[in-house]
């Protein structure tokens, strides 16, 4: 019996100009390049020009994805941007995209689950073709965190960065066996019990301010390798898989030590796991599709192989995406 499938057509990405080393940060705040490194796996980061908007990175990787998957933006109908850090509170930088890149049909949205938002947008994108609903969808993870670090906490304006990811989905009539192109399986969980561990002090209904990054960084690393590799095993049970058959392992580039960690309890080789980590920083819910990008600019990615994908963030929320290339 035949599925619906929704087959990855192409990927895009865009990072701004700026680099920040961890040597400018060392000039102005108590710590060094060694020390950063050595927690967290970073060396460097980009930041948004002044003036340039979270849908400005979008839009270009928005672009790219679709040049490389040779769609025309009026045949997308449907756009997800998966963002902690939209330009306005309203309207959605989803429909910004839109309307920057030609898209005249179809609906456009943004989903906010921060770290874990483009997994989330993944899903939904996902779901809207297999029922139907949607035949090309266009998925972007979009985040300028710089606007909402406070520089002078380096327990936490070391670890972001800003950036733009994009993939375009295809409905595709496939065999309906785990051996099919596209989105084989996802998972998605959130537990809001645990939002005192990562979250920003202000929002427009508490505050009326944009608000800063706070985070219980020791707490975090205790769950997210638990959460994580806990929801990759569903969605390969899901899927009839084993994660001995991954050919590629593309994670949320939060921590170098829980890509380790998650890699290696999951028994993922090193040489499957793709990381940006040390020149992106985390770039939430734009880290996994700049790592795709990354990976397809790489030629680390072929026809038929396997790719997961996993993130945490916030909230807490956590999934995963079990897809074949």
């Amino acid at each position: 019996m035949t599925s619906i499938r929704s087959v990855i057509r192409g990927v895009g990405a865009y990072l701004p100009e700026r680099i920040l080393t961890n040597d400018e940060i060392s000039q102005r705040l108590d710590t060094s390049d060694s020390w950063i490194q050595e927690r967290t796996g970073i060396k460097s980061r980009h930041i948004a020009a002044e003036g340039e908007m979270t849908s400005d990175l979008g839009i270009k990787a928005a672009k790219s994805a679709l040049v490389r998957a040779g769609i025309d933006p009026v045949d997308i109908d449907l756009l997800i941007c998966a963002t902690a850090t939209p330009d306005r509170t309203f309207p959605s930088t989803a429909v910004r995209i839109q309307h920057a890149i030609g898209m005249t049909k179809g609906a456009a949205f943004d989903v906010q689950a921060v770290c874990s938002g483009f997994v989330f947008a993944m899903a939904t994108a996902d779901n809207f073709i297999r029922t139907g609903q949607s035949k090309r969808a266009l998925v972007v993870g979009a985040e300028t965190f710089s606007r909402i670090l406070d520089w002078e906490d380096r327990g936490t304006c070391v670890l972001f960065g800003d950036g733009a990811g994009a993939v375009v989905l295809e409905a595709q009539n496939q065999q309906g066996t785990n051996d099919d192109r596209g989105v084989l399986a996802t998972r998605l969980r959130s537990d809001g019990r645990f939002e005192d561990l990562l979250y920003v002090d202000g929002g427009p209904s508490s505050t009326q301010t944009t608000g800063y990054l706070r985070m219980n960084g020791r707490e975090v690393f205790r769950h997210a390798i638990q959460k994580i590799s806990g929801v990759i095993e569903e969605t390969l049970l899901a899927s009839g898989l084993a994660a001995e058959e991954i050919d590629l392992f593309v994670p949320h580039q939060a921590n170098a030590r829980i890509l380790d960690g998650i890699a290696k309890k999951l028994g993922v080789a090193p040489e499957k796991v793709i990381k940006t980590l040390d020149r992106h920083g985390n770039t939430s819910a734009a880290s996994i599709p700049l790592a795709l990008n990354q990976a397809f600019e790489a030629h680390k990615l072929s026809e038929g192989d396997l790719v997961l994908m996993e993130a945490m963030g916030g909230g807490f929320t956590w999934g995963a995406v079990l897809a074949r290339w």
